[in-house]
């Protein structure tokens, strides 16, 4: 059973992986667009305009390359990210199955599909992820009015 599960976490890895490495694609070609954009626009504006699309652009940058650095850190996350089976209660890297779903404690992507079966990829600092680390099996919590039950850490 423990090799099922570690393939399981290998496969959601992977699926992790892949999902930052297409974050950090898209905000490095946005950053560039937008490096580009500002470039061509210092050659052809004057005045007051000039002043106001300069500015705009460099928030537009900014905010790119905040991406890419929320993207980057999800990736060192992800690098250093154990999936051998565990025993003990839910940490980073941890499989937690509930009664409302299972959820896999590693970095913030949301639903991923993998072996035809959802998945909830959760960082230990969301909401839910927080309420995640430390319970064991047949531990109990309520989460948004539902209450969710522990049925097994892997």
């Amino acid at each position: 059973m423990d090799n099922h599960y570690h393939a399981l976490k290998t496969a959601l890895l992977a699926a992790c992986q892949r999902y930052v490495g297409e974050r950090i694609a898209n905000a490095q070609q946005a950053l560039a667009s937008a490096s580009d954009a500002a470039a061509d626009d210092t050659k052809s504006s004057a005045g007051d305009k000039f002043e106001t699309t300069r500015e705009m652009m460099q928030q537009e940058i900014a905010r790119h390359q905040q991406l890419l650095a929320d993207a980057e850190r999800m990736d060192q996350v992800l690098i250093s990210l154990d999936v051998r089976p565990q025993s003990g209660p839910a940490r980073l890297g941890s499989l937690v199955e509930t009664n409302r779903g299972i959820f896999f404690l590693a970095v913030s992507v949301g639903r991923i599909d993998v072996e035809g079966r959802a998945y909830w990829v959760v960082s230990t600092a969301s909401p839910i992820g927080s309420r995640l680390v430390g319970m064991q099996a047949e531990s109990r919590f309520t989460f948004n009015n539902m209450e969710y039950v522990i049925k097994q850490v892997m």
